[in-house]
This record gives C-alpha cells, sequence and structure tokens, in this order.
C-alpha cells in the first residue's frame, strides 16, 4: 500500500508539534477485565503523551491492548487505574453528564464506518448531529457547515441527502472523518481507520488524515498494524505488547535503529517497495503464539517469543526507560528491555534467530 501513497504533504516525523500542555497525557493506564476466568488485563500501565500539532502512531499485533487504549481515552471504557488528561484536564473518572461539554475536545474515528454510522439517518444528519448536541449551530447553520465538511473531505455536496449504505466504504469513512471533525476537536482517535476499507482506497484515505491534520493542526493518536501507514502518518510511535507500551520514538528513528526485539520483529516482517532491498532482508519469525491476557508471562511479557531472552527477562519485568542523551528532547526515545545497553546499543535479534 505504501507504494501508492502520494508524496506526503508532511514527512513523518518533520513537523514541530506545538508546546505547552499537552492535547493527551496518559499516565499508567490500565483496564482490566473481570470474568468468570479471572482477570484480563487488556491495558497495563500505559504512559505516553501527545502535544497539539503531533500525530503519534501506536501499533502492535491484534490482542496487544491498542483499541482498548483508544477507548479509555475517549472514555467509551472507563478505565481500571491511572489517568488520561485531554488539554490538562482529568477526565479519567468524570460522570456522563461531566463529560458531555468536554467531549467536543476530542473525537474518535471507528475502524468499521459500516457499523458506526446511524443507518436511519441521512449524511447530512450525520454530520450535522454532534453540533446540534454541543449547541454550536443552528438548523441553517448546521447545514452549511455539513456542505463545508462534506467538500473538504472530498465528498459531492448530493451525498448529504443519502443513507449510509448508499455509499461506498471508502465514502462512508470519509463521513466518519467529517463528523468527528465536525466540532473543530483538539484531538482525534483513528482507530485502524483504513482496515475495512479495500486496498485501492486506504491510500486516499491516509492522503486525507495527513493533509487535515496539517491544515487544523490537532494532536491525533492514530492506532494501527498497518506499518507502511504509521510510518507514512505518525511523528511518533509507541510500540505496544500484551498491554503494555515496549518502545517509543520518533517514527524517523524507530524505523531506522528499533532497539526492541519486537520492534525488530515487526519491522522485518513490513516489506519494502525495492525488490533488490526486499531481497537482501532478514525477518525475525517469532516463535509461538501471543499470549493469553487472561494469563501473562511472568517478568518481560515478550521472553516467550524473544530470540534473545534471558534468565533476568524471565524473571523481572523492564521499566520503560528513557536512553541517554535524549532526556531532553521534546520526544524522547524509550525502551522497556534488559537488552538494551545504557548508550542505546542492542543486539541484533536478526542474526540471533538466523
Amino acid at each position: 500500500m505504501s507504494a501508492s501513497l502520494v508524496p506526503p504533504a508532511r514527512t513523518a516525523g518533520s513537523s514541530t508539534p506545538g508546546s505547552g500542555t499537552p492535547v493527551l497525557a496518559v499516565h499508567g493506564l490500565k483496564r482490566h477485565f473481570d470474568g468468570s476466568g479471572g482477570s484480563v488485563k487488556a491495558v497495563d500501565g500505559v504512559s505516553l503523551t501527545i502535544m497539539p500539532g503531533e500525530v503519534v502512531g501506536l501499533v502492535g499485533e491484534s490482542g496487544s491492548g491498542k483499541s482498548t487504549v483508544g477507548r479509555c481515552v475517549v472514555r467509551l471504557d472507563r478505565p481500571t487505574g491511572g489517568s488520561v488528561e485531554i488539554n490538562g484536564r482529568d477526565i479519567t473518572a468524570l460522570s456522563a453528564r461531566e463529560l458531555r461539554p468536554l467531549r467536543k475536545d476530542f473525537h474518535l474515528v471507528f475502524q468499521d464506518p459500516s457499523s458506526s454510522l446511524n443507518p436511519r439517518m441521512t449524511i447530512r444528519q450525520i454530520i450535522a448531529e454532534p453540533l446540534r448536541l454541543h449547541g454550536l449551530a443552528n438548523r441553517a447553520e448546521a447545514s452549511r457547515r455539513v456542505d463545508e465538511l462534506l467538500a473538504q473531505v472530498g465528498l459531492r455536496p448530493e451525498i448529504a441527502d443519502r443513507n449510509p449504505h448508499e455509499l461506498s466504504g471508502g465514502q462512508r469513512q470519509r463521513v466518519s472523518i467529517a463528523r468527528a471533525l465536525s466540532v473543530a476537536p483538539d484531538l482525534l482517535v483513528a482507530d485502524e481507520p483504513t482496515s475495512a476499507l479495500d486496498v485501492s482506497v486506504q491510500a486516499s484515505v491516509l492522503n486525507l488524515l495527513a493533509d487535515l491534520q496539517r491544515d487544523r493542526g490537532f494532536g491525533c493518536l492514530f492506532i494501527t498494524h498497518d506499518l507502511a501507514a504509521v510510518e507514512y502518518l505518525a511523528d511518533r510511535i509507541a510500540v505496544m505488547y500484551l498491554g503494555r507500551i515496549v518502545e517509543q520514538a520518533p517514527a524517523a528513528e524507530l524505523f531506522a535503529s528499533p532497539k526492541h526485539p519486537y520492534t525488530q520483529a515487526l519491522l522485518s516482517a513490513a516489506p519494502v517497495p525495492d525488490p533488490a532491498e526486499q531481497r537482501g532482508r532478514s525477518r525475525i519469525v517469532l516463535g509461538g503464539d501471543l499470549p493469553s491476557p487472561l494469563d501473562p508471562p511472568p517478568g518481560c511479557h515478550f521472553h516467550t517469543r524473544c530470540p534473545l531472552a534471558t534468565e533476568r527477562c524471565r524473571t523481572e519485568a523492564p521499566e520503560l526507560r528513557t536512553l541517554p542523551g535524549t532526556a531532553d528532547s521534546p520526544a524522547p526515545r524509550q525502551v522497556a528491555c534488559h537488552l538494551v545497553a545504557d548508550d542505546g546499543t542492542v543486539p541484533d535479534a536478526a542474526k540471533q534467530a538466523a
């Protein structure tokens, strides 16, 4: 899919995020689900920040907890522990009534546009609904605003009188983005926004998101398993494994020099457009399946699949630590791995796995 992307209007990692208060600050976030078989630790101590104008990609395998983080951030799920701050205000324990006036500041674009749009409403009603709920426009103003938003997401005005089932998947996702941006949020959470779309339209939706983010300057949490998409769109990337973040770094640095063995394995599996380079790459094949969050391994959660694991990895959970020399950076590099030396050097998992 990366070959279908036009040259980006903003190169990943090139924009300068705004200063001041983070638009999103997550501290020690936990989301555990209790059931008859025990507690599922879907998210187990995640911390991250997003500055105004910054795009942070959240990547990892299915089941790593990415979408649960997104749902907790917008309070569709109530966190079990930790805190979520939007523009400096802690929203973790707010009631639905207290949250309502704040919801215009953050919005979620769902993975599947077919299930997130009301089939009984027209496109005009769907996009205008947030404006009506927050009292931001009367009927005439809302109708005019819908026409503007449709144009901004590349849709013709006559689409406004149709219902969701009359549109293609790509058109429905553009409607979802228009609805999310109708109240000009400071934070957009995009949860796998292209995974339900045909490959032929994924690139156009990514280009749309990149252009809108550049023009409007909102912060964005971009949740995906598509490494080509996150490399294209994100300024900074956080890598999740089994409910925890194992590495955070500026996008260009992470792709150029991954530190954590899991990050190395993920990147080794991503194809590159140059056939000669692709033939010369070594693939790191991880053994076994992703462990169950119902019974995560002791120590480092990744040790059961890591080709470099030591006895310390099996018994002691590594802390997410900032590597020396980057403490004063606005986007410090962090890693949770016993094997990464204090100077940032790391063993090559590909050689060990060969």
